[in-house]
């Protein structure tokens, strides 16, 4: 369905879009349902995107019928949940909680009372004990504001919003001139927004009264001038006198107070809030009628829904600016996986296999393997941190080591190589661990141990660790490097892995570690063996490392 479609069928009530209230752990976002079907899962291109292996890749729909929003299950493996009950299909109620698999750690409140506030209630019921003035047409007033409301609930930009809330209030005070200061991260007011009763938009703030307007900010109260004509108080209002202004009044655009629990998410009733998102400033060189009674009311109404309204705003253009982020991230993603697509090459006295998985969409982990005339070349290599930083080094590093190896240099030279490339242009700032291997036809390997776990050397049913090792790559510039050598017999497995495999840990905080590795080797000749067991080992919980195994399998030539 359209988003016009969704529309339509909202304004026929309150005009807002439902809305859930995502909560994982201790943080908590509005997420706005203004599309469907809204889709759930790990996936990234999901319209809610949960990264837990416990939630599946498409997990779940949320769809909008002629009598109401259903939640829909994909065929999820760990279930979708309706206020603790398992569900595949049930229409949703205000304040239903919904979970999606990872019921521990993330659950969701649909349409949350209050959550998105109805406009038109909430005006009616501030307006249910005011008198209005006969020369105002009350009438025109609701309708103003009401359509003033859809719309600003509705509009997808910021700036469109601000406008609106201008356009309605100079049109319903008869003022002159209106602007709106939105709060900086600093807690500065800057201009967000200006406009003159003839809807010419206003770029210059010079003769406003800024002594009111910090004056607002400061107290987070309303500041009321409407007749500066027999106001006494007026040396320090330099602005007011120089610009002979009669009318001024700043109302703060507060954000709303929200209490949370896992069972509920509203505002607290009649609580004050201490942040304010910005300050409505209005205007005029004449005492204006329209300012008393209703007029304030009306303000200050308008104030309220758009200190919730900016908010909301701004959580959907960073939620978009998260979308693309995301998107961006799916597109590297794709083009690290190209780049490191790992052709394995066939030769007679040895099988080789591997498997990365990354905890990103883009990881630092990666592993290749090169044939040349002195024999099968391996690296394996983990470059520090995560994420986009710790992808562009990796590629970079293998193409400086695969090319190397592909030219037939020293292992020695190679990682020498690689160190001065990290010490001379990062300056400390990286370094990574880097496992070398060269597996001659006659059984020979050599191999290079630069911080790397110990791999592990499968013969005679027995598990051996060589204790060989020098410091990673990056971290000292004049630091030297050995290797070792040891002699393959036919069926022997050489393995090696990263520190995500060794460091997995479970819900409790243990680690998968090297006792456990080694049992998992030993009773598996496969790497689909060993990466079953991190997973039964860490039971749901992600990973919170890049995961790479390879393994080298040598037979002699005749057994080939």
């Amino acid at each position: 369905m359209s988003l016009n479609s969704i529309r339509s069928s909202q304004s026929s009530s309150s005009g807002v879009f439902p809305a859930l209230v995502l909560v994982q752990g201790n943080e908590q976002k509005n997420i706005v349902l203004n599309r469907t079907p809204f889709s759930v899962g790990r996936k990234v291109d999901k319209d809610l995107v949960i990264a837990d292996p416990r939630v599946s890749r498409d997990h779940a729909l949320i769809v909008l019928e002629t009598d109401g929003f259903f939640l829909v299950d994909q065929g999820s493996k760990h279930g979708t949940f309706v206020n603790g009950e398992r569900v595949q299909r049930q229409k949703l109620e205000s304040n239903d909680r919904l979970e999606f698999g990872a019921r521990d750690s993330t659950y969701a409140i649909f349409n949350p009372a209050h959550g998105t506030s109805n406009t038109a209630r909430d005006f009616l019921s501030q307006i249910s004990g005011i008198q209005i003035s006969q020369e105002s047409n009350d009438l025109e007033k609701l309708t103003l504001f009401l359509e003033a409301a859809r719309k600003l609930n509705t509009a997808g930009v910021l700036d469109e919003i601000l406008m609106t809330m201008l356009e309605v209030t100079l049109r319903l005070t008869r003022a002159e001139r209106g602007y709106v200061f939105l709060t900086d991260d600093d807690g500065n007011l800057r201009l967000a927004a200006g406009r003159n009763s003839k809807g010419e938009p206003l770029l210059d703030d010079k003769t406003i009264s800024h002594s009111a307007l910090e004056e607002s900010l400061r107290s987070n109260s309303e500041f009321l001038l409407t007749d500066t004509g027999s106001s006494m108080d007026l040396a320090a209002r330099q602005s007011i006198v120089a610009y002979d202004l009669r009318t001024v009044i700043c109302i703060p655009l507060r954000k709303r107070q929200v209490q949370s629990g896992r069972d509920q998410q509203m505002p607290v009733p009649g609580a004050p809030s201490s942040e304010v998102a910005g300050v409505l400033y209005v205007d005029s060189r004449f005492a204006s009628r329209e300012f008393s009674g209703v007029g304030h009311d009306v303000l200050r109404a308008i104030a309220t829904e758009a200190g919730s309204l900016i908010e909301n705003a701004r959580l959907v253009q960073a939620e978009e600016e998260s979308r693309r982020y995301q998107q961006e991230l799916t597109i590297a993603a794709g083009i690290q996986q190209r780049l490191m697509q790992v052709k394995i090459p066939e030769v007679p006295f040895a099988k080789l296999r591997g498997k990365n998985l990354s905890c990103k969409e883009i990881g630092g982990d990666f592993y290749d393997a090169v044939i040349t005339k002195e024999g099968l070349a391996v690296v394996l290599a983990d470059v520090s941190g995560k994420g986009v930083s710790a992808a562009l080094l990796a590629s970079t590093l293998q193409g400086m080591i695969v090319s190397q190896l592909i030219s037939g240099t020293p292992l020695l030279e190679v990682v020498s190589a690689v160190n001065r490339f990290f010490t001379e242009k990062l300056v400390g700032e990286k370094y990574a661990t880097v496992l070398l291997a060269r597996l001659r036809r006659d059984g020979d390997l050599e191999y290079v141990n630069c911080g790397h776990v110990q791999p592990l050397l499968v013969c005679a049913g027995e598990v051996m660790r060589p204790p060989h090792g020098n410091v990673p790559v990056g971290l000292l510039a004049d630091a030297t490097f050995e290797s070792a050598r040891c002699q393959l017999n036919s069926g022997d497995r050489f393995i090696l892995v990263t520190d995500g495999v060794t460091e997995a840990e479970n819900a409790m905080g243990d680690f998968f570690e090297d006792s456990r590795l080694e049992a998992a080797v030993m009773k598996t000749p496969t790497l689909e063996g060993i990466f079953s067991a991190v997973s039964e080992f860490c039971a749901g919980n992600p990973l919170n490392d890049d995961c790479t195994v390879v393994e080298i399998v040598y037979t002699t030539a005749a057994e080939a």
